[in-house]
């Protein structure tokens, strides 16, 4: 997301929740850089990792280095439902918390759930055993459903829905599905980001983990060149992320005790740029790397804005200190304004 279109005079409208409801009571950053590549995984990997990543941008190989998960279930022994990740994009949860350092690895990695992929599963098991999922000939559509799902180029991306991405053991994963077959008879949510907000709330609900990322993507069909549901991707971000700080403080076992980190992984490309403008993130240019970030919770000293310059590479030394797991000897620096 562009400056432009949020923290800016001219991207206000988009982001109502931020500016009026959550930055009164945050540790605001203007000034947060990626200076990584500004892909998703690499982002993403970056970010959980303290260290730049330049690995495949589409998930093919883990992190080079252990990430956040690792880090916090070796030190602290925590099961592996005390941590997940939870993403709208399927290269984000194909390597998470894999890395191949020595002593780290998927053991110590969290529980992955790209949703798509579960709520696939829970229509054709409801297919298979005749609910109703459709006023359509079932015997018809459940074959052309899943030979579309389950192609090599669902979403026109170049890969398929099912196959590994989910790292549940077979007791959570029948959780999960169940959960998730509930939410499709009794909600219809809109959008992909809606969706995977859903399941993030079962999972709180659920199993109060400790540790929790999600990721939203609403706005990604900027790359399909529309602007208009672009910003609509912003707004649904805004609110969705407004609805998760509401849920933490409704619940005894968040309330008081939680910190929430909210930040988009990279800006987008100027207008008029050769990448095409706001459809890409590839330049080398302020428009795409400068982002921000806002904190609220438990770790924030009082709410202000912080204007010097900081890393996404600061975060994960930041939660490492809010867990009290002392130097973890990364590059990054614990973020300013906060109790650490």
């Amino acid at each position: 997301m562009r400056r432009e279109d949020t923290f800016a005079s001219s991207g206000f409208a988009n982001i109502p929740h931020l500016t009026h409801d959550l930055l009164p009571q945050s540790v605001f950053y203007p000034f947060l850089r990626n200076d990584g590549v500004t892909s998703h995984f690499n982002t993403i990997s970056s970010v959980l990792s303290g260290n730049w990543q330049r690995v495949d941008d589409w998930g093919k190989t883990p992190p080079q280095s252990p990430t956040i998960y690792e880090y916090l279930r070796k030190a602290m022994g925590l099961d592996r439902n005390q941590t997940w990740f939870i993403s709208s994009n399927k290269a984000l949860t194909s390597q998470i918390g894999s890395s191949t350092v020595p002593g780290y690895g998927p053991n110590y990695g969290p529980n992955v759930i790209f949703p798509k992929q579960l709520l696939i599963s829970a229509v054709v098991q409801a297919a298979n055993q005749g609910r109703p999922v459709q006023s359509t000939d079932r015997s018809t559509v459940q074959p052309d459903i899943e030979s579309f799902l389950n192609s090599d180029n669902y979403d026109g991306l170049g890969w398929s829905v099912g196959g590994e991405s989910s790292s549940l053991d077979s007791i959570t994963l029948g959780t999960m599905r169940q959960a998730i077959e509930d939410l499709v008879r009794t909600t219809a949510p809109a959008t992909g980001d809606e969706f995977t907000y859903l399941v993030a709330a079962e999972i709180l609900q659920r199993f109060a983990p400790s540790m929790l990322v999600i990721t939203f993507s609403d706005m990604e069909v900027a790359h399909f060149g529309s602007y208009s549901l672009h910003l609509s991707g912003i707004a649904t971000m805004d609110r969705l992320v407004y609805e998760l700080w509401s849920l933490l403080q409704s619940m005894p076992a968040y309330q008081g005790k939680t910190t929430l980190f909210i930040l988009p992984e990279f800006g987008r490309d100027l207008d008029g740029a050769s990448t095409n403008g706001f459809f890409n993130h590839r330049q080398n240019a302020d428009s795409t790397r400068l982002a921000w970030m806002m904190c609220l919770g438990d770790a924030i000293r009082t709410a202000q804005i912080i204007e010097n310059p900081v890393l996404q590479t600061d975060i994960c030394p930041t939660i490492a200190r809010l867990f009290d797991l002392g130097s973890l000897g990364l590059p990054g620096h614990p973020l300013p304004g906060l109790w650490l």
